[in-house]
């Protein structure tokens, strides 16, 4: 059980009239007696203290002018177990349970953030207040909370959703993986993968929304937004498409990955195999690290690249593996053959239709006439593996 006292300098008791469970602690505490750890785990976004609000709040803390901080300043919101106050002492704990997904701070994290890590260098003649609204009730709904409170800047739905799970099927499918820890399923979280990356992959594969060559999901390169809304609607519906997909995640990443590792080699065979010397650095969208002088990795086990390529041009190639997968009676998604080998097979096919369609990757991109040229590539060749595996068996 974490319990945390300090000293308040006022405190007042508010009890909800729309629900007697809930009960509201308004506090008053000097700087200086605000506990150092306090958890930010059920806040849905991470400080990030190097904005111009940030700097702002820091500014404050350190000024020797600026006393009236508490009123100036919106405070700090918490979620707790308990709290109970002493009168002969001026103190309160605050019980938060071990449960940091539930208790902590909520909203005013960068507040906290400031205060804790630049009131040492405050003069120690004066002293300064901060709000802190501590809500407390068995029936609190930490999740629509968040959402409420967290306004000053925008949080995203995804980050929202993190609080109430709504991930745990994704980090259970890449739970093997080398990266796992490397995913972010807040704003600002300091880890280099999005978790709109692993839900693009997916949203590429939704045979359900595109279950042919008829439509193409080129929204995944030209409106990610619209990747997360389609991961919303599909959270309500019983036959939740991305549940269904989420086994998949890791051949997936490693298709995503070795189509970005090897694209160089398939576009200089095709070059080679029509009589020109390919120099795949120079295509636009292409950055060369040799050139360049720098390093360059894959997207998600960081695996050290060559080149740098335009997503625009990843892409469409990606999206057209999706002809290989079918939905089973049992509602589970299966590979009708493995994606690696069947990339073997065509790839060469697929870069080539690809970069000769356009070399602008942001147009190649959004091309959907493109995306349904390289699903029926793909389709092709599986096709022909299933008459060559007929014939094999004859």
């Amino acid at each position: 059980m974490t319990v945390n006292k300090f000293k308040v300098k006022a405190l007042r008791t508010i009890s909800s009239p729309s629900d007697e469970n809930i009960t509201t602690y308004l506090a008053l505490t000097e700087f200086r007696d605000l506990p150092s750890n306090l958890s930010l785990e059920v806040n849905p976004r991470k400080p990030k203290m190097n904005t111009s609000v940030a700097k702002q709040l820091i500014n404050a803390v350190k000024s020797n002018s600026n006393i009236n901080f508490d009123i100036n300043n919106r405070g700090i919101v918490l979620t707790a177990k308990s709290v109970h106050f002493n009168n002969s002492t001026s103190e309160i704990s605050v019980d938060f349970s071990d449960d940091s997904s539930k208790y902590g701070i909520l909203d005013g994290g960068h507040t906290y953030t400031a205060i804790i890590e630049n009131r040492d260098l405050m003069v120690d003649d004066i002293n300064k207040y901060v709000r802190l609204e501590i809500i407390v009730g068995d029936t609190l709904n930490v999740t629509e909370l968040a959402d409420a409170r967290n306004t000053s800047i925008q949080v995203s739905d995804i980050a929202l959703f993190e609080l109430d799970d709504k991930f745990d099927f994704v980090k259970e499918a890449i739970s093997e993986m080398p990266f796992k820890d490397d995913v972010a399923y807040k704003d600002n979280e300091n880890k280099p993968i999005p978790v709109v990356e692993l839900l693009k992959l997916m949203f590429m594969f939704n045979i359900k929304r595109y279950p042919d060559d008829s439509s193409a999901p080129t929204q995944a390169y030209s409106a990610k937004a619209s990747v997360f809304k389609d991961f919303k609607k599909e959270l309500s519906c019983e036959d939740n498409i991305y549940l269904s997909l989420s086994p998949l995640l890791p051949k997936l990443v490693e298709l995503y990955e070795c189509i970005q590792i090897e694209m160089p080699q398939k576009y200089k065979e095709f070059k080679e195999e029509n009589g020109f010397k390919g120099s795949f650095g120079r295509v636009r969208g292409v950055i060369s690290a040799q050139e360049n002088k720098s390093s360059f990795y894959s997207d998600f086990t960081r695996e050290t690249i060559p080149y740098e390529i335009s997503s625009g041009f990843l892409l469409p190639i990606f999206g057209a593996f999706r002809a290989l997968i079918k939905k089973e009676e049992n509602g589970s998604i299966q590979w009708r053959f493995d994606p690696i080998e069947v990339w073997q097979e065509c790839g060469v096919r697929l870069v080539q239709n690809t970069f000769e369609t356009d070399t602008n990757p942001q147009s190649v991109g959004k091309m959907k006439t493109l995306w349904q040229s390289n699903y029926r590539i793909v389709e092709s060749t599986m096709k022909d593996k299933v008459i060559n595996e007929l014939i094999n068996r004859n």
